[in-house]
């Protein structure tokens, strides 16, 4: 269903329309010429760490303001349905870069330190596929896909790279286990520039980059990736938002990453780009909740990062581009980061390979609003690892019966995690039109449903594995190694 935004949050139901189905249509838009410059949209990415889903004003939040996030959802579309591919880091930035399952590809779980493997050179990465049309391309910020040289973003399809080669807590300062990991490396390019760097700064460093690289590539279409370090702990902010929020430091943090969109979409302005520029607003999963307040908050959501529930995998996600994208719009269609590989290839004119299988769907039917657009999901997989735990076709979700990890008592607090208990679930269906919390089991009600659910987990399966019933994918690629 699509929806009308009015106002700042309030939304209302518009009714379907027979109109072209997802997918049926080109990705066609309205000319773009300006002088000698082509008609391609520059693509811009700001992709948040441990971000919850009600952490963003337009989203719900009631004591986080994020103005400039709250204006590109007035000038641009929400999703309010959007998913990550699993609920942790390195997986779920393998999924958006490359289209693909986390599962697909080998890329699972948090690398790090000691890990020996990476993304492959034999994946395309949307950086790699933009390139084809001559695109520059930049990334700035937490890359997480393998922090040997081989693995870093140089080395697929990044003309520039500056920031953290993995997560920020992955430093010997960490509070249970900082014995495990070395000096935290600063990287440009495939070099590191220097150790345990000022993380206060980390923000406004990626973010003046970034607008640097908008000045520079002005003429030409380019693609940047601002892949922010926080709101990942341990949380850092600079002082022009220290002390600001009254959410205390994770506020601040929030606030200070509005800030750097509000930097981002101030550049593409006054170089008059706003017109021919795409730019989506998301984050990698949900909040780190066993850190209490410095966590984030996935209400009205059930559970958060590292589980398959609403919490842990449903991200906000907003998307601007003037006259696209019609403004102040909403839709609870379900879609995810691996659609936006395959979309950008479409609106960009890319033809993807054929010799492999990209899990993505082109969404921008959505996107764009046109009539009757439809989610061109049959079925969305929640894995955790390599564990299957739960299908999602339309409305209705069924959990496979697995454990979880759920905060304890006492609360973290101050930087430091709480406690974590293990929980259990056995199979359950959930309803997520009309109960988003996923507190209300009704699979006795509707047991059609459950067996279409458990078929289309069966595929899971039988194509990218599932270690819950030891079955090994047929469909799956390896990673990268030194």
């Amino acid at each position: 269903m699509r929806w009308l935004s009015l106002g700042f949050c309030a939304i209302l139901p518009l009714a379907n329309v027979v109109g072209a189905e997802v997918g049926s249509g080109s990705a066609d838009f309205r000319e773009l010429g300006n002088g000698n410059r082509p008609n391609t949209p520059n693509i811009v990415i700001v992709f948040t760490d441990d971000q919850g889903y009600q952490d963003v004003g337009c989203f719900g939040s009631p004591d986080i303001a994020t103005p400039n996030l709250d204006r590109m959802a007035r000038e641009g579309i929400r999703f309010t349905s959007f998913y990550v591919a699993q609920a942790v880091c390195s997986a779920s930035r393998a999924a958006l870069l490359t289209g693909c399952y986390p599962n697909r590809i080998n890329i699972l779980r948090a690398l790090n330190p000691n890990d020996q493997h990476g993304i492959a050179d034999e994946e395309l990465t949307l950086a790699e596929v933009v390139k084809q049309r001559g695109y520059a391309t930049a990334a700035f910020g937490k890359w997480h896909l393998g922090h040997h040289p081989k693995f870093l973003p140089t080395r697929h399809g990044f003309d520039v790279y500056f920031g953290l080669p993995y997560s920020n807590d992955m430093w010997p300062r960490h509070p249970t286990h900082g014995k495990n990991f070395p000096p935290l490396p600063l990287i440009e390019g495939d070099k590191v520039v220097q150790e345990m760097p000022d993380q206060s700064q980390l923000t406004t460093w990626y973010t003046e980059r970034a607008v640097k690289f908008i000045e520079a590539n002005r003429d030409r279409p380019f693609f940047l990736y601002v892949a922010h370090s926080m709101p990942h702990v341990p949380l850092f902010v600079s002082s022009k938002f220290q002390g600001k929020s009254p959410r205390g430091l994770y506020g601040d943090v929030i606030m200070e990453i509005d800030w750097s969109v509000g930097q981002i979409l101030e550049a593409l302005k006054r170089l008059q780009l706003d017109e021919h520029t795409l730019v989506i607003f998301t984050s990698d999963n949900g909040p780190w909740l066993v850190y209490g307040d410095h966590g984030g908050s996935a209400k009205p959501l059930r559970e958060g990062k590292g589980t398959t529930f609403e919490g842990g995998m449903r991200v906000p996600c907003i998307m601007r581009w003037p006259g696209q994208i019609p403004a102040g719009t909403a839709t609870n269609e379900l879609a995810a980061t691996i659609d936006l590989l395959p979309t950008i290839a479409k609106l960009v004119g890319v033809e993807l390979p054929k010799d492999r299988i990209i899990d993505g769907k082109d969404i921008w039917p959505l996107m764009s609003g046109q009539p009757g657009a439809k989610s061109p999901h049959e079925a969305y997989y929640y894995y955790w690892n390599q564990e299957l735990q739960a299908v999602r076709s339309g409305r209705w979700k069924l959990h496979l019966p697995h454990a979880y990890p759920s905060p304890g008592e006492p609360l973290g607090g101050g930087g430091k995690p709480g406690r974590l208990v293990q929980k259990k679930i056995g199979l359950a269906l959930f309803d997520l039109e009309a109960d988003v919390g996923e507190t209300t089991d009704v699979a006795d009600k509707y047991p059609d449903v459950v067996r279409h659910l458990q078929a289309l987990a069966e595929q899971a399966r039988d194509d990218l594995g599932d270690s819950l019933t030891k079955r090994t994918g047929r469909n799956v690629r390896p990673a990268g190694t030194l």
